[in-house]
């Protein structure tokens, strides 16, 4: 097959799921629309009034920050942690909607397998996740917060570093939804308890100890850490280096585990007939 013939190909795929099944569905659903944006929005509010007004002295008590200090740490580990929950969650739910509307059998007999409509399907998703980073980044800078010009080169690498070790993450919540069918430890775990212990709302400083060290099991944690350098004190390749190498491992870790797993998943499922059952 020729080169333009592939592309075009690429091409019309990219069209059907991104443009056709995924805007052309969402903007349908203004209510749904109006909702998306109220949850990227209203968090960055809720912790701006906390850090400011009614949390000024817990903050700068127990944080050891200045009130003043604490909105771009928060922005910060709202658009990020945000961004890797959905992401993680992205590839399971997709692979939970597919089981439960029958399809993901017909996906088998196609040119593009469940590995290629798993990449194609999900790719709406990322879009959406992407945008929710920049609205929250956004409505930061509304609120005062500023970026340095100088650390983006960085920030741009780790968000990347970040991104392949979340989607590792994310192929292993789909293997494991396609045997468990219902209840998935992997996705709840790192889309909720990391607000909790990567640093998202407040600095990891002040967990128990031993919650300090588990944390550091979890990519976002360095991520968090180095992202902050870098966009808010205009830290280099440099000065986050340290970080880069930290994701690097993370990377070379979960994406082969995360295909690992997902195989696995899908394997076993298709051997035990259990497929598209939910």
């Amino acid at each position: 097959m020729s080169v333009a013939r592939r592309l075009s190909i690429v091409a019309a795929r990219l069209y059907a799921y991104v443009y056709l099944r995924g805007f052309r569905v969402w903007s349908t659903y203004r209510t749904q629309i109006a909702l998306n944006v109220l949850s990227w929005v209203l968090p960055v509010f809720t912790y701006y009034f906390t850090g400011t007004a009614l949390g000024a002295r817990i903050v700068s008590g127990a944080f050891s920050m200045r009130p003043q200090d604490y909105t771009p740490f928060v922005v910060i580990g709202l658009a990020f942690q945000g961004y890797v929950s959905s992401v993680i969650t992205t590839i399971s739910g997709r692979m939970r909607n597919e089981q439960l509307m029958g399809t993901i059998e017909y996906y088998l007999m196609t040119q593009s397998g469940v590995l290629g409509m798993l990449i194609y399907s999900t790719l709406w998703g990322f879009i959406m996740n992407s945008i929710s980073t920049a609205v929250t980044l956004a409505v930061g800078y509304g609120l005062g917060v500023r970026y340095l010009a100088s650390g983006l080169p960085a920030a741009v690498i780790m968000v990347a570093e970040l991104l392949i070790a979340t989607v590792g993450i994310s192929m292993v919540a789909g293997g494991i939804v396609m045997i468990t069918k219902q209840g998935n430890p992997v996705a709840f775990f790192f889309s909720t308890v990391t607000t909790l212990i990567a640093g998202t709302v407040f600095p990891v400083s002040v967990l128990p100890t031993w919650l300090r060290y588990i944390s550091y099991a979890v990519p976002l944690t360095p991520a968090l850490q180095g992202l902050r350098l870098a966009l808010l004190d205009g830290a280099g390749l440099g000065g986050v280096l340290w970080y880069v190498v930290v994701l690097l491992i993370y990377d070379l870790v979960l994406l082969p585990l995360g295909v690992a797993v997902y195989t696995y998943g899908f394997n076993r499922a298709r051997r035990d007939g259990t497929l598209s059952e939910y």
